[in-house]
């Protein structure tokens, strides 16, 4: 069974060695692959030095390109399990086999890493934690199965969802929420498990700034209720072509 790790990465030029010893010292029959996102400093030159493969993107393209640069390559090569962590040293790498025996004997599809399943002791700011709550909150309703952190990084997915995440349809601005909606109506099983994470002592968000965070949430609304009117509009188009028959 081929497995790898993907992680994206944006000026971790210092941490990314430390991440990838990490991975190769708990899980020696994994492949790493670094995307480096149009970094300024050596990430890519210290990803590969720590004998990861490393893509470098020609400038800094965003998280979701970054990460989807990642499932093109895991799918092109064939690989069966695939594994997707951030660059700034907040996943343990010791979850990994817990995580990929998780996702196999359960028959889940995306497995992802949740540091709220549990009390884990996590800290972050009051707003980070009430917008995760409060797309928490739709994503369980409609998966209608307790979803707490879904904009989580740390994830174990299966080779069968990789058609859908290099396709077209992948949200690459933000793929969070939406994503998780998206893969529960394409059929696949989305589940969580427990974990501790590191808060990043840099205070470092994907989503930072007012501005930010208010186009954030904006694009996030607006992409959920399209993904479920999509939804709504297919499935009466497919009952309407069964009654016809």
């Amino acid at each position: 069974m081929k497995k790898i790790v993907i992680i994206p990465a944006f000026n971790e030029e210092k941490k990314i060695a430390g991440i990838i010893c990490a991975i190769k010292s708990c899980c020696s029959d994994l492949d790493i692959v670094v995307v480096d996102d149009g970094s300024s400093d050596n990430t890519h030159g210290a990803a590969k030095l720590a004998g990861a493969i490393s893509l470098k993107l020609p400038h800094n393209m965003g998280y979701g390109n970054a990460l989807q640069a990642g499932y093109k390559y895991a799918y092109l090569q064939g690989y069966d399990i695939v594994l997707q962590m951030d660059g700034d040293g907040q996943h343990d790498p010791a979850y990994i086999p817990a995580m990929i025996k998780t996702l196999i004997e359960n028959d889940i599809d995306v497995l992802i890493g949740s540091r709220f399943k549990e009390k884990s002791g996590y800290k972050t700011s009051f707003a980070r934690r009430a917008g995760i709550l409060f797309f928490g909150l739709i994503v369980s309703a409609i998966l209608k199965k307790r979803i707490t952190d879904p904009t989580s990084g740390y994830q174990a997915i299966k080779s069968s969802v990789l058609p859908f995440l290099v396709s077209e349809a992948f949200p690459s601005d933000y793929p969070d929420a939406d994503l998780i909606i998206m893969l529960h109506y394409e059929g696949f099983k989305v589940d969580e498990f427990a974990m501790k994470m590191k808060s990043d002592p840099r205070n470092k968000s994907m989503h930072k700034g007012i501005v930010t965070n208010i186009y954030y949430i904006f694009k996030m609304l607006m992409s959920i209720f399209l993904i479920i009117m999509s939804f709504k509009i297919f499935k009466g188009q497919k009952k309407r072509g069964a009654e016809c028959h």
